[in-house]
């Protein structure tokens, strides 16, 4: 059984039945500082993170948190840089090990024109692509100045994904989200194996069809600003910037075909906008998702959780609203079901400009103003079955064994308050503390059965810090 449920005017659909685990309770913790204007966030299959600066760079960031003196490739030269213009969409190819090759979509100086273009990496120089490699795959005009999107995603199945907006202003006023014979408003669907052009996928939707572009997977959308897949389902989910009424977050299983109409500019979100030449409502795909602008006006499509580190959190998809900061989880509980839950304003005075993953599929957010990376954890999750060895640490809880009393100290280099908490070795939380002011605290043994024990220590916008400590008699 499904109701829709309006609280704080956010639409969700919610089921009745709730999933078994703890629903997360995430928080942001800063990861890399000093980038300029990011706007996408991948992985090329191995430990760097590459973020996309909008201007016309691609900075490399270690697995550290440290960014590399020199860019991957700049090529501000080329891009048309202001506003929702400018170097959009990042994706490795599949094998990038071997090929080397990558593809970015980015707004071209002087005749804004968006462009999907593959490059190469200098050969012998990992973190250095080749400028001069260029080759262009496909150019589509831009009408006007807004809407471009310019996501690029490999899906499962081996192929490039590209999204684009309706072209513009506002309204669609020439109508490009339900025009067949044009690429704005869409999302394409392209065979990018070979090394010079593209080739369409036999499977797309529209082959063989005389009135619509055969490299069209999915029409109707205003602007998608962000699409991912499900690392382990294969699922793609899409945030769509709604117009003044409603923000999306639309879904697609696996086992779609491709050639759905999601209903920009006759519809938005859920409600009709412009019903001239359209079909009724319920003729277009709804959104898993839609809310209005009381609680945010452009969302910011994210990823799910499919790494280690928070097993919890695993298979909830995160997302953001790039004007009020607010944050949410979706989580499936049944086919076309999901039940959601708001996360709080985590980034009130920033701009949640993109998610990404990393390899492992540990989940990042980056505040484009600020040009901060953060990382996304969750409180709630157990603890991870293996912990990063530069977050463990052996020298600040004692005695051991702890008989009675365990003195914890603070890590030397945190400020303000922080907290304790201890976790048994099947992933259960035992004790947490309250906010301590002091630079230590003492834990009493109280009831603890003898065993082994994982103690962290928490301080916001800190990563944990993290020890064994055993109970003995």
């Amino acid at each position: 059984m499904v109701r829709i449920i309006f609280f704080s005017q956010l639409i969700i659909w919610l089921s009745l039945a709730q999933p078994l685990m703890a629903q997360p309770d995430l928080e942001l913790v800063t990861f890399a500082t000093g980038l300029n204007t990011p706007v996408a966030i991948t992985h090329a299959g191995d430990s760097r993170l590459f973020v996309v600066d909008q201007t016309g760079k691609i900075q490399i960031v270690q697995s550290d948190g440290t960014v590399n003196a020199f860019p991957f490739l700049d090529i501000t030269s080329k891009v048309r840089y202001g506003g929702e213009r400018g170097l959009l969409g990042l994706a490795f190819a599949p094998d990038f090990a071997t090929s080397g090759s990558f593809y970015v979509n980015y707004t071209r100086q002087p005749d804004n024109v968006s462009v999907i273009a593959r490059y190469q990496v200098t050969t012998g120089q990992p973190d250095i692509a080749d400028p001069l490699s260029e080759n262009i795959l496909l150019t589509v005009p831009q009408p006007f100045n807004n809407h471009n999107g310019g996501d690029l995603a490999f899906g499962p199945d081996g192929y490039l994904y590209a999204a684009f907006g309706d072209g513009g202003s506002a309204g669609d006023p020439d109508d490009y989200g339900q025009n067949t014979q044009s690429y704005l408003g869409k999302i394409l669907r392209l065979d990018v194996s070979g090394n010079g052009a593209y080739s369409i996928p036999a499977d797309n939707p529209f082959v063989g069809a005389t009135d619509t572009l055969a490299e069209i997977w999915s029409l109707g959308w205003r602007n998608p600003w962000r699409i991912s897949f499900d690392r382990e389902t294969g699922d793609m989910w899409i945030g769509d910037v709604g117009q003044g009424l409603r923000e999306e977050i639309s879904f697609e299983s696996a086992d779609f075909e491709g050639g759905g109409n999601y209903g920009w500019r006759c519809v938005e979100g859920d409600v009709i906008f412009n019903s001239s030449g359209c079909d009724s409502i319920g003729a277009y795909i709804s959104p898993i998702l839609a809310y209005n602008h009381s609680i945010g006006a452009s969302v910011t499509g994210g990823y799910v959780y499919r790494g280690d580190s928070f097993p919890d959190l695993d298979g909830y998809y995160i997302f953001s609203d790039y004007v009020s900061g607010n944050f949410w989880t979706l989580f499936p509980t049944t086919p076309g079901v999901f039940d959601t839950t708001y996360q709080g304003k985590l980034l009130p005075n920033e701009q949640a400009s993109t998610f990404g993953e990393n390899v492992d599929g540990e989940l990042f957010v980056a505040a484009l103003t600020q040009g901060t990376i953060y990382r996304i954890r969750d409180l709630n999750s157990s603890p991870p079955t293996s912990i990063d060895p530069l977050t463990y640490t052996s020298a600040w809880a004692y005695p051991q064994p702890w008989i009675d009393e365990l003195k914890v100290e603070k890590p030397s280099e945190w400020q303000g308050s922080w907290k304790v908490v201890l976790w048994n070795l099947e992933g259960q939380m035992v004790r947490q503390t309250t906010a301590i002011q002091q630079s230590s605290t003492q834990l009493s043994r109280e009831d603890l059965p003898v065993g082994i024990y994982l103690l962290e220590a928490r301080q916001s916008g800190q990563a944990s810090k993290w020890q064994k400590v055993w109970i003995a008699e």
